[in-house]
């Protein structure tokens, strides 16, 4: 069996805005993701998904409950130490690039080890690799707005995990793109996937790739509390 990457206990998340009535997207969440294991999450807008991520990463914090990547209590750490642990661990891929225009395709891949203080020569070397993993080393000195939609995705995916992350977390990557390219950016993803034995998490509105993932978990709003989401587990699904 394998070990556990991320485990999430009583997760809650709670807004409280002055004069308003506290809104409640997690209580009492429980889940946990494996080493190897794809995972899509899926639901309904406003269920809470990509908090959810942004929870895994520390980008956020809970207003109760644990979320551990490995013996990491994500929560726990200092802002500092959250920024080191996203830098060292977590790959993240958004909905829209964030590639920075004025540099190149290279150039972005590069900067998440160069925040690192990774020696400039090694980081262009690791940037080209994973441009050639993703089928962008051609395009490797051209920047951001001379590429496709879908090229600069494929340049996201491989700044994403330039750093060797431990988990790879992947927020709607293809709900910006034509259903062409989205399908070739998930047929990146999957590949990167089992070809470096990651851990990944997918957030999509898409059925056909949650299918495809080993697991999927729909974040529901449930009838009676229409505030609090519900959680359930599709059954688990090896990808062969």
């Amino acid at each position: 069996m394998p070990e556990p990457l991320v485990t999430v206990r009583d997760l809650t998340k709670e807004y409280r805005t002055p004069g308003l009535q506290p809104v409640t997207l997690f209580r009492n969440l429980n889940f946990t993701v494996y080493q190897g294991e794809m995972l899509a999450i899926v639901g309904e807008s406003g269920a809470g998904k990509s908090t959810l991520l942004h929870l895994l990463a520390g980008l956020d914090t809970p207003t109760s409950g644990t979320v551990k990547v490995g013996s990491t209590v994500v929560s726990s750490l200092s802002p500092t130490a959250q920024a080191a642990f996203r830098n060292q661990q977590i790959g993240y891929v958004w909905q829209a690039h964030y590639l920075l225009p004025e540099f190149t395709a290279a150039e972005n891949v590069a900067m998440p080890l160069l925040a690192r203080g990774t020696a400039s020569s090694e980081a262009r070397q690791a940037a080209l690799r994973w441009l050639r993993e993703v089928g962008l080393d051609h395009r490797s000195e051209h920047r951001a707005g001379e590429l496709s939609g879908g090229e600069q995705q494929r340049v996201s995916l491989a700044r994403a995990l330039v750093g060797s992350p431990r988990l790879l977390l992947a927020d709607e990557p293809t709900g910006n793109l034509d259903v062409r390219t989205g399908e070739a950016i998930f047929a990146s993803l999957q590949k990167m996937h089992r070809d470096f034995s990651m851990t990944t998490i997918l957030v999509t509105h898409n059925a056909s790739f949650a299918q495809r993932c080993e697991r999927a978990m729909r974040l529901g709003v449930g009838a009676q509390e229409p505030a609090v989401p519900e959680t359930l587990l599709f059954p688990p699904r090896r990808v062969q």
